[in-house]
């Protein structure tokens, strides 16, 4: 994974996500790139949900835990993010003539959450943690598009990494912050759930599903 750790800007400056790929288990597989060439406009569709998301995970995070300074300073901002970056999905959308449908979202998400605790402060640690990933999976997998994409849309992908990745490192900071213990084992075990989820076979295309079944 380092050969894309580092990816050219056109101000000739560079974005480093090796923390990113490094604290992922596996790798998005090829066979995932190629059905997100093929379908583009569900791509973008679904990028667009994501986003949206992303930020109701950060407000509904904002209202639960209103007695946690840092995290209301650092999800408000999040979420201010995430709603700009579904503005410029819907752009993006627009000026290629796709339509806003409906489509169901992936397991990914779901299946994660499945696993979060019903205690606190596990609860928060976890859907912390679980936030982490699902950011980090998505840098990475903004990181592999850049260079098989057309201009404009590699130009835009390109620009979410550095927000993606420090989204990324805040979800994980916020954790450890939190947490009454050390939290590397809960990390190891959301790391199995995540690369399994993202190496099984799925029968319909989304931003986190796994690779297509043949």
């Amino acid at each position: 994974m380092s050969s894309t750790a580092k990816l050219p800007l056109s101000d000739a400056k560079s974005i480093d996500i090796s923390a990113v790929l490094d604290f992922l288990g596996c790798q998005t597989p090829q066979a995932w790139i190629q059905n997100a060439l093929k379908n583009e406009a569900i791509m973008l569709v679904d990028h667009a949900n994501c986003e949206k998301k992303a930020a109701s995970t950060a407000l509904n995070l904002l209202y639960r835990y209103t007695d946690r300074p840092e995290l209301l300073d650092k999800l408000s901002r999040l979420a201010r993010e995430e709603l700009r970056h579904f503005e410029q999905v819907l752009v993006i959308m627009r000026k290629r003539n796709i339509d806003y449908a409906h489509i169901g979202p992936s397991r990914y998400a779901g299946e994660l959450r499945k696993f979060v605790a019903s205690n606190e402060p596990d609860k928060l640690v976890d859907t912390l943690i679980v936030g982490a990933f699902i950011e980090a999976r998505s840098c990475e997998r903004f990181a592999m598009l850049v260079p098989r994409l057309d201009k404009q849309l590699a130009h835009f992908y390109q620009s979410l990494l550095r927000s993606e990745a420090r989204h990324f490192q805040d979800y994980l900071a916020l954790a450890e912050s939190y947490a009454e213990s050390d939290i590397a084992s809960r990390i190891d075990f959301w790391r199995e759930k995540e690369a399994e989820l993202v190496l099984r076979a799925d029968s319909e295309f989304r931003f986190h599903s796994g690779p297509l079944t043949a």
